[in-house]
């Protein structure tokens, strides 16, 4: 950024400044809204951007519950835009990190809405994500082979001879014999084959607690991640996020039937091309954003920790430029724009009294005195047509009594 403010200055004269103010992509209310929130920064080349295109729909602030309630408006608006003639190609959703759009992915994949991911490998994709998946779902089917070839390599020592012969024994054995402690692995690997196996059988036990057992198994696949990843530290926060993500399904069976593994030998750890003859949905990350526009962009996590990222805050330089990136994001869009804005985050480490969540405030860039440029809303939208007005009497609470018949 100082490369641009200091360059008038680098000469004598100072250079000119040209300032192109006139935006052919946006419709006015949105570019009143972006150049608000960019008008809060603390150094920049002002400027006011306009358009002479028509148009009249603020940005919206769509409040939702949690996560899945963001996943779940997002996609509810791109097919209420898709059936209303706009294609997926028109549309984007973009976010501060990759690992942001996770929750989404899967509810597009659940769907089976193409999309595109820029800016970060699909969640699913990722070959750290699929190590634990194979693991889980191992342990719920122990003669599912796909899983249990990736799952059992991921043990230094042992390839793929050791892992196919395992497979072998396990299918050959009868129902409720295939104990996977007494399968014959390499002298070296001894140890750390009756650790895993022991983990497997516990996370596959019919009493096995969800989801204390898919935390049990992402700690244990976190410890690995050293040995199988040179960038285990970026990896990791992934695992990290679907433990969480986990947490949210009511039973493994349920969390493993919405999550599909590929084999072995179509997995990638690079994003493969799209196929430019279908329509398909846009993800990407702010950053890769840049140049490009759509005609509905949603933004996701438009809360404090989201954007400005909790790991960019920690200088006033760092929270300018974060301010620069809401500002590229909203002006990506030329008719639509929606920044949503969750209420909690599922957290794992929490007393417990506590509901497992944290609360999260609208992002900074936001403040009050810029709200009346946005449309405020939430989701789902409740119907209140036909429901009775309540009186004073009618809407009081008795706390006293309540606090009484709890002890009663």
């Amino acid at each position: 950024m100082r490369n641009i403010l200091d360059f008038p200055q680098q000469f004598d004269p100072p250079a000119r400044r040209i300032t192109l103010e006139q935006n052919y992509r946006s419709t006015p209310p949105l570019l009143d809204a972006a150049n608000a929130v960019i008008g809060e920064a603390d150094e920049r080349f002002a400027k006011q951007l306009w358009s002479a295109r028509t148009g009249t729909q603020k940005p919206l602030l769509v409040s939702v519950r949690d996560d899945a309630g963001q996943a779940d408006f997002v996609v509810a608006q791109i097919l209420a835009r898709r059936e209303g003639g706009m294609k997926l190609k028109s549309q984007a959703v973009l976010f501060r990190t990759s690992s942001h759009s996770m929750r989404l992915e899967i509810e597009l994949t659940r769907r089976n809405i193409p999309f595109v991911k820029f800016g970060g490998l699909k969640f699913l994709e990722a070959a750290h994500v699929k190590d634990l998946l194979s693991v889980l779902r191992w342990a719920q089917n122990l003669r599912d082979r796909v899983a249990g070839f990736r799952a059992i390599q991921l043990l230094a020592g042992i390839g793929p001879k050791t892992a196919a012969r395992i497979l072998d024994n396990i299918q050959a054995a009868p129902p409720g014999a295939a104990l996977l402690a007494e399968q014959p692995v390499p002298e070296g690997v001894r140890a750390c084959w009756s650790e895993f196996s022991a983990l497997v059988e516990a996370a596959g036990a019919e009493r096995a607690e969800w989801p204390a057992s898919a935390e049990q198994v992402a700690r244990w696949y976190e410890a690995q991640m050293d040995r199988l990843y040179e960038d285990a530290v970026v990896r990791a926060a992934d695992i990290q996020q679907l433990a969480r993500l986990a947490s949210t399904y009511p039973s493994r069976e349920r969390f493993l039937t919405e999550l599909t593994l590929d084999p072995p030998e179509v997995t990638s750890d690079e994003p493969g091309a799209p196929l430019l003859d279908e329509d398909y949905l846009i993800l990407s990350t702010i950053h890769s954003a840049k140049g490009r526009e759509w005609n509905a962009v949603s933004v996701l996590n438009a809360v404090d920790g989201g954007i400005p990222s909790e790991m960019s805050t920690g200088s006033q330089a760092e929270i300018e430029e974060e301010r620069r990136l809401l500002y590229v994001a909203m002006t990506r869009a030329k008719e639509q724009l929606e920044l949503v804005v969750p209420q909690r985050f599922y957290i794992t480490g929490q007393a417990s009294t506590g509901d497992r969540h944290v609360y999260a405030g609208r992002t900074r860039f936001v403040p009050n005195r810029l709200l009346p440029l946005f449309e405020q809303t939430s989701w789902p939208r409740v119907d209140m047509d036909g429901v009775p007005a309540m009186t004073v009497t009618e809407a009081r609470v008795d706390i006293a009594a309540k606090m009484r018949a709890m002890w009663q």
